[in-house]
């Protein structure tokens, strides 16, 4: 059977634990960067949590990014355009301003009709977010986000213990921060879609941490005499080639994605790619060495 990493490996990544928390603290400094910027309104937000107006049209034949923002530019200088890939299909998303967007999609028609010289506009259709609407939308997808991350904590605590459950809680926050503000510093539209990718991210690192923490708790019964964060090390190397080999599998159905899915999932499928690199990190050097450092700060028996 082929695998990435041989299944007997014996890598000390307990010991290089403090490398991996200033790594990861890095991430999650970004993350808290891109919250901040959601939360003040300087990220580039979807209409969904902005408001606004997101007008599809369809052209005759190809027209440039260039022309078009030209003749929107007197009206909508703020507009977003994108092309759907190899075809004469534009998204153009307007988001909410002082004024009222309501008519912004009739204005667009117009525009292009008219201005558009040897091609003509086939079709049109619109999508309008209000402001309550969108203001309760992020309110929703912050609730979706914290629920998930307390449902987690309590799982892991009855499941395991004390110290796992902040090992996995950590971990969880650290992956969705971590993509958070890898997303809204690169410019993509952070929106409902990357919102589901989080929350997907979520249970996919929660799965990959049981499964070594179920391995941990294995050999907790087996080597009883073993210093507990030799045990841990162990059992991360002895779950190596299995958490690897997973994360390369998914990684490359949602590079799939991300490469043929089109672009109404393309920031979505990037959120995932992000998501399980990430998750695989935290899952060795964030959740177990972090019940590690909680053992000997807190020591308890097995």
């Amino acid at each position: 059977m082929f695998t990435l990493i041989p299944k007997k490996t014996n890598i000390d990544f307990v010991g290089r634990r403090y490398i991996g928390f200033v790594i990861s603290s890095i991430l999650m400094l970004l993350g808290v960067v891109g919250i901040w910027r959601i939360a003040t309104g300087s990220a580039k937000l979807a209409i969904d949590f902005s408001g606004g107006t997101n007008v599809t049209v369809m052209l005759q034949k190809p027209a440039s990014i260039e022309e078009l923002r030209s003749l929107l530019k007197a009206s909508f200088p703020d507009a977003d355009l994108q092309q759907v890939k190899d075809q004469p299909q534009y998204m153009i998303r307007i988001r909410k301003a002082a004024g009222d967007t309501s008519g912004a999609a009739r204005q667009v028609s117009d525009i292009l009709s008219k201005g558009l010289q040897g091609n003509k506009l086939l079709e049109a259709s619109s999508e309008e977010v209000g402001p309550a609407v969108s203001g309760q939308l992020r309110q929703n997808a912050f609730w979706a986000v914290l629920w998930s991350l307390f449902f987690i904590t309590i799982y892991i605590w009855f499941r395991f213990d004390f110290r796992f459950s902040i090992g996995a809680f950590v971990a969880t926050i650290h992956d969705v921060l971590a993509v958070t503000g890898i997303m809204v510093l690169m410019g993509h539209d952070f929106s409902l879609l990357v919102v589901t990718a989080l929350l997907t991210l979520a249970g996919y690192s929660l799965t990959d941490t049981v499964v070594v923490f179920d391995r941990i708790r294995e050999n907790m019964r087996l080597h009883r005499s073993d210093g507990f964060a030799a045990l841990v090390n162990s059992s991360i190397n002895e779950t190596l080639s299995r958490t690897i080999n997973t994360s390369m599998t998914v990684f490359l159905v949602v590079l799939v994605l991300y490469l043929y899915g089109g672009e109404v999932v393309h920031d979505f499928s990037l959120a995932l790619l992000m998501g399980v690199i990430v998750g695989t990190y935290s899952s060795i050097f964030v959740a177990s060495p972090l019940v590690v450092e909680w053992n000997l700060r807190s020591p308890q028996r097995g």
